[in-house]
């Protein structure tokens, strides 16, 4: 796994240049409605069924790949994306609650040139297997640097707890967490 990988959620792909959004001057299809999505600092006017989740207007309308689809029920975090700064499972949200809201993926938080302190760590502290997990583990692990966490490797792994990585990587990802904090 790379540095780009961390940042774009993809191995060998940038999908922050590979964002697309539909106009609402399209075509209007019935049963739709309009609606405007803030995500990573650009604003995306869309037309959506009213039963799109978050997580699938941003991977399959917006284009954006990094936000995983795991469980599809809330229980892996894979799908984890900040919503006006608080980490938010996009699998349980409808894109239209979140109308104007400021929407932060994985591809909003660094670059493979300058990474976020969080994805720098992840790396150096190899965080990761399969990668699968990571983006939603380094966007939980990033709010978590607002909420009060005692200093111990226990509270770190409460506040993570609603993120599963199959591949046990858990030592290392409080490892890197860890390192981020102690830096802050």
């Amino acid at each position: 796994m790379s540095k780009s990988d961390l940042s774009s959620g993809l191995p060998g792909t940038n999908a922050a240049d590979e964002s697309v959004a539909a106009g609402t001057d399209g075509p209007s299809i019935e049963g739709t409605v309009p609606i405007t999505l803030r995500i990573n600092g650009k604003d995306h006017q869309l037309r959506l069924d009213p039963r799109t989740t978050l997580l699938d207007c941003i991977r399959e309308t917006v284009a954006l790949t990094g936000t995983r689809k795991g469980c599809d029920h809330g229980q892996c975090g894979a799908c984890t994306l900040h919503v006006n700064g608080r980490r938010e499972l996009s699998c349980l949200n409808l894109a239209l609650m979140h109308d104007g809201n400021e929407i932060t993926t994985i591809e909003g938080l660094g670059t493979p040139e300058e990474l976020h302190p969080m994805q720098a760590a992840f790396f150096a502290c190899d965080a990761y297997q399969c990668g699968y997990c990571t983006s939603g583990q380094i966007m939980s692990a990033v709010a978590l640097m607002k909420e009060p966490c005692g200093p111990d490797d226990a509270a770190v792994k409460e506040l993570m707890s609603g993120n599963i990585c199959r591949c046990g990587a858990y030592t290392n990802i409080v490892a890197a967490i860890q390192q981020v904090r102690q830096r802050a």
